[in-house]
């Protein structure tokens, strides 16, 4: 064709550009073909493994990337879409379980992520703020031990301060020790679980609170052990229904100054919380085996849970808990 002298430049560039669009064409169908073949419908007993599991223990407080199989995060399987662009969060526990799944979501949605994490978990935690990262969105680290007032005001002022305020709270860290009788909770026990699971959100919403503007949301991760609580899980069992008490409580007072408040209650997740003292090794072989799906929930499977009652879509939604059981407990 270019050896015919009479082919002119415009005739050329035209080519080009025809040869160009064909091949953005071509590109753009295989990325959505891509996407089509992710979007398919999969079969959601089989989606994640089953029981039973590998006996495995770590010391308190656990780290997902030591536990066999490691947790689906969403590290690689959440897409975002740009829901909570421009929001700032503060996730407590944020360096694994649900937690680690809302941040790495709320960044593929646009937010800059503080996270909390006890300081032995950093290895996890590093994990997370090089995902956050990488998304081109601002990521804050701050290790401490919410059983501490001071350092759960502390937290609050750091977050505010290094991301530019603040609009999403999620009080998501919690600490789980099973034991068979109430004979063997000791008062340290008790208090050390009473202290990260109810006293700190109320330490951390006290201090929050005046930052919040109308818009902003307050997230509680309470659990179907609010509802149904197991034998051996007393004093944490205790701490969920309290949650989920002070949602619907702090929701009604709240409401009239436009801040949003809600619970996400997961049934058995596959997280570090089983494998250091949550279950005992006879239930954490067959974890989530009694449910209708047979299997425990990774994580991820939240991720969105948390990204919708953080939405501004989701404006009307105050004071609901939202659950994730598997077929499940409760609500």
């Amino acid at each position: 064709m270019t050896d015919d002298p009479t082919f002119s430049r415009r005739q050329l560039v035209g080519a080009g550009a025809g040869l160009a669009a064909t091949a953005t064409s071509s590109g753009a169908g295989m990325a959505q073909g891509a996407a089509a073949a992710q979007a398919l419908p999969q079969d959601p007993r089989t989606k994640y493994p089953q029981p039973p599991f590998k006996e495995q223990s770590q010391p308190w407080p656990g780290l997902a990337g030591r536990m066999e199989p490691r947790p689906d995060h969403g590290e690689k399987s959440y897409r975002g879409s740009g829901r909570l662009a421009g929001r700032k969060a503060l996730i407590t526990g944020g360096d694994s379980g649900m937690g680690r799944a809302a941040a790495i979501a709320y960044a593929r949605e646009g937010a800059d992520v503080a996270i909390n994490y006890f300081p032995s978990e950093e290895e996890d935690a590093r994990e997370v703020i090089a995902l956050i990262k990488a998304e081109g969105r601002t990521a804050l680290a701050i290790p401490g031990d919410l059983r501490e007032e001071a350092f759960c005001v502390r937290m609050v002022e750091d977050a505010v301060r290094g991301l530019g305020g603040h609009d999403i709270v999620v009080c998501n860290a919690a600490r789980q020790q099973a034991r068979a009788s109430i004979l063997d909770v000791s008062t340290e026990d008790f208090d050390a679980t009473m202290k990260t699971n109810v006293y700190a959100p109320f330490w951390i919403i006290k201090a929050a609170l005046p930052h919040l503007q109308p818009g902003a949301c307050i997230i509680g991760t309470t659990s179907e052990q609010a509802y149904d609580p197991s034998a051996d899980l007393y004093d944490y069992a205790q701490t969920k229904a309290a949650t989920m008490n002070y949602v619907k409580s702090l929701a009604k007072q709240l409401a009239p100054k436009g801040v949003r408040v809600n619970g996400v209650a997961p049934g058995p997740i596959w997280t570090p919380l089983q494998v250091s003292g949550g279950a005992t090794m006879e239930k954490l072989k067959s974890f989530g085996g009694q449910t209708p799906m047979k299997r425990p929930g990774q994580p991820v499977e939240l991720a969105s849970i948390y990204v919708q009652l953080a939405a501004l879509d989701a404006s009307y939604a105050t004071g609901q808990v939202y659950g994730a059981a598997g077929g499940g407990g409760q609500p």
